[in-house]
């Protein structure tokens, strides 16, 4: 069956000049079948949003290949190629206060999409915003309202309302928790499941909470410095993971162990994340890992296939070699 969507080998590096690159992500492989929930979890610079960014198009591609539906997707998008696709792919952005236009109105922003790719009336688009609004919570007559009388949940819900509203088969969803309190994380988490089942949503959700990520996600993908280390189904990831990186991350998630109703395991991460610019030899990882080798310092094994460690799961670790 081929994949809805689908990332092969994608990288994405950025030139700072002086003769430095930022590689914000490496050779990453990733396929998402339709009605599939992917989480991408990771630290902060890991490159998850970048990933995102760049499978859509709002980044072109350093290299590497992007397909939508088999379809090879430009790697520098055009005009043209934004008009052919907005339909299909949409991304809903991580900060509600910054991501929409103070200048205009809720029903502008949310109406937008269809004034751009739609033939509707200006009656027709109407009506569609206002549907989409109690769709996803809000009422019909926020449209003349502008996005600062509104509290971070609902500008969030706008923006939710904003990127479906085209009804397309692919969102990415670039943390579109984090900056909420966290009764309103779930309120908007249980609206995109909802949307996800009624639409027949395909979605990669980035986040940083584990938790969260494991219970609205099919299957968890984990990336560390720009490169994949591990994926498989959420539950296994979240509750057997096998990279070293995937587990500390786990056992630093406050969620307790169903079993013990304990915390798992240790919860500190040694050291930070390495600069992007000055990319270190061997595994990325072998700096901060506590079963490094000295293998690990020599190759690299996340340039490598991600190995297959059954039950769907792929790690990419020397430990599996």
């Amino acid at each position: 069956m081929t994949a809805l969507v689908e990332a092969r080998r994608l990288t994405k590096h950025f030139e700072i000049g002086r003769n430095q690159t930022v590689h914000a992500v490496d050779d990453v492989s990733l396929s998402i079948d339709a009605e599939e929930i992917v989480g991408l979890v990771g630290e902060s610079g890991s490159g998850k949003s970048t990933f995102g960014k760049t499978l859509v198009g709002l980044h072109n591609r350093t290299s590497g290949e992007a397909f939508y539906r088999g379809e090879l997707l430009p790697p520098k998008y055009r005009p043209a190629d934004f008009q052919r696709h907005a339909k299909h792919m949409q991304m809903i952005f991580q900060d509600p206060y910054s991501s929409l236009n103070p200048r205009m109105t809720v029903g502008e922003i949310v109406g937008e999409g269809l004034r751009l790719h739609s033939n509707l009336s200006s009656t027709g688009v109407r009506e569609r915003v206002a549907d989409w609004l109690h769709r996803v919570g809000l009422q019909s007559d926020h449209m003349s309202r502008y996005p600062h009388e509104f509290s971070g949940g609902q500008r969030q819900r706008i923006g939710v309302a904003r990127a479906l509203i085209l009804e397309p088969e692919f969102v990415v969803c670039d943390e579109p928790i984090s900056a909420l309190d966290v009764s309103v994380q779930a309120q908007v988490v249980n609206l995109l499941d909802e949307l996800k089942r009624s639409m027949g949503l395909t979605l990669l959700f980035i986040a940083h909470d584990l938790s969260m990520v494991r219970y609205v996600s099919d299957r968890m993908a984990v990336m560390y410095l720009g490169s994949l280390v591990e994926i498989g189904p959420a539950n296994d990831v979240f509750f057997e993971p096998k990279h070293p990186y995937t587990q500390l991350l786990v056992s630093s998630n406050p969620e307790p162990d169903p079993v013990t109703e304990r915390a798992r395991g240790p919860t500190e991460m040694h050291g930070e994340i390495p600069s992007s610019i000055n990319i270190p030899p061997g595994c990325r990882f072998a700096g901060r890992c506590p079963k490094v080798m000295d293998v690990c310092r020599e190759t690299t094994p996340t340039m490598l296939p991600l190995r297959d460690v059954g039950s769907d799961r792929a790690v990419a670790c020397h430990l599996y070699s």
